[in-house]
């Protein structure tokens, strides 16, 4: 832990450290406002390596392998703005509400994480402050301005998920996650059950709560922005070839439905 500016103020990076929040194409005039809660794995140089090692911090407990490449691909192509979150899930996720029982897990998927446990509030409140609030104030305040710039806004939170949990073998190879959303989802369904090879998850292998998602409800709901979630099974993204081929599919599909919603008069 270090202080900045004076002793009543603790925070959990150094100046020196990478800032959470990465940000493409910022500048994007693409509807399509790309969210990345899961995008890297970095850990606070104060946590070390939170108890584990190396082989488990490559695994999807610390990070959604492969939606990185993803995503940045998909920004790119559509000049889309992608907002992400640098830092591990392990440190806090910044998908689940800051007072969920899994918001800083003592264990993920059996393996326990030894840096986690024994946690004070203060300490939970540090990584929250210098992680999740940074991240969720950024996307915040870029849907306000686009908002107020009259930039219609189409939220899409991207993800991936394990070909196998729990010893049950997952069949599907892409997936959407919604809540509330009509206009969206049924989209994605549409134009991904369209491509013959895959099948498709309808709120699967996950769906979206209150009690276990933040930023679709929060940004997407709360705010009556048209909004999706997208899971990518980890074993079609896990190289560089897997990642480029699922972006350029994407990018055919978000400019699919792009034209379809403003034929709606909705974008």
């Amino acid at each position: 832990m270090t202080v900045q500016g004076n002793a009543a103020a603790p925070t959990l990076l150094g100046a020196d450290e990478i800032p959470p929040v990465l940000e493409r194409n910022a500048g994007g005039r693409s509807p399509f406002l790309f969210a990345c809660d899961h995008y890297g794995r970095l850990l606070p140089r104060a946590l070390g390596d939170l108890g584990l090692p190396a082989s488990e911090l490559e695994r999807h407990i610390a990070v959604d392998i492969g939606i990185a490449g993803v995503a940045e691909a998909v920004s790119d192509a559509l000049d889309g703005h992608l907002i992400a979150q640098r830092y591990s899930r392990l440190v806090i996720d910044c998908n689940r509400p800051p007072k969920a029982p899994n918001a800083i897990p003592m264990i993920s998927e059996h393996t326990t994480i030894p840096g986690n446990e024994g946690l004070t509030h203060e300490a939970a409140e540090l990584r929250r402050r210098a992680i999740f609030a940074p991240y969720h104030d950024r996307i915040g305040a870029v849907i306000e301005a686009r908002q107020r710039a009259g930039q219609p806004t189409l939220l899409l939170a991207l993800h991936s998920f394990t070909p196998v949990y729990a010893g049950i073998k997952r069949p599907w190879h892409v997936g959407t996650l919604y809540q509330r959303d009509r206009t969206l989802p049924p989209l994605l369904l549409q134009t991904l059950r369209a491509e013959p090879e895959l099948v498709v998850g309808d709120n699967q292998p996950y769906a979206v709560s209150e009690a276990t998602d933040y930023t679709i409800p929060v940004h997407g709901e709360a705010r009556g922005l048209i909004n999706s979630g997208i899971e990518i099974r980890q074993d079609l993204i896990a190289d560089a070839d897997g990642q480029q081929q699922w972006a350029e599919r994407l990018v055919r599909i978000f400019g699919e439905i792009e034209v379809t919603l403003r034929a709606q008069g909705l974008v």
